[in-house]
């Protein structure tokens, strides 16, 4: 028997986030390309990032068919589009002048599922590629991550917003996801704790 929801956020209602959540709006559009496998993560930040950013849109797929209609929608856009993964094409975020009024395309899922959906839509490589040039490692302790630069989505999201818009305030972000680590740390027993610290 499922646990019992809290109906705004959607979270166990003993893990209930709202008390956390400051609605934002950002002129940039948020797409994330969501690997099915990520859905129903328990860790999984997207859902933090939909709660903060009313406008965020995901789309969960995995073939170029599953993302027929946003392909659609992209061709008859008039806004510029980037994915923002890194890569040997990709340029820096921070190094780069990108105008506010964008598409931002973001790829949810591990490293190797990212991946996999770079691989099985090579219309994604259409669009100018951007990275961000990483100071810290992430925040988001409670996931591991094979490499040192990986990011959550909503990491990535809060951090191109802050590349694009230096004066824009991203700590309703930070402050969501910091109160669901802190959540999910203080749910775990002690020895397990340990080794997220």
């Amino acid at each position: 028997m499922s646990r019992p929801k809290c109906p705004s956020c959607h979270y166990p209602q003993n893990a209930c986030l709202c008390a956390s959540i400051e609605p934002m709006q950002v002129k940039p559009e948020l797409i994330i390309l969501q690997d099915p496998s990520e859905v129903g993560h328990a860790k999984n930040s997207v859902r933090l990032l939909e709660l903060v950013i009313a406008e965020t849109e995901i789309v969960v797929g995995e073939t170029a068919e599953d993302f027929a209609g946003l392909r659609q929608r992209l061709a008859l856009s008039n806004k510029p589009v980037y994915l923002v993964y890194p890569s040997d094409r990709s340029v820096s975020a921070n190094e780069t002048q990108v105008e506010q009024d964008v598409i931002l395309l973001f790829l949810d899922g591990t490293w190797r599922k990212a991946y996999k959906l770079l691989q099985l839509n090579p219309w994604l490589l259409e669009y100018p590629a951007l990275h961000l040039d990483l100071d810290n490692a992430s925040n988001y302790t409670i996931r591991k991550a094979s490499r040192t630069d990986s990011l959550s989505t909503l990491e990535a999201a809060a951090m191109m917003l802050k590349a694009i818009d230096s004066e824009q305030n991203i700590s309703p972000l930070t402050n969501a996801l910091n109160a669901m680590v802190e959540q999910r740390l203080a749910s775990m027993p002690a020895e397990v704790r340990a080794r997220y610290r």
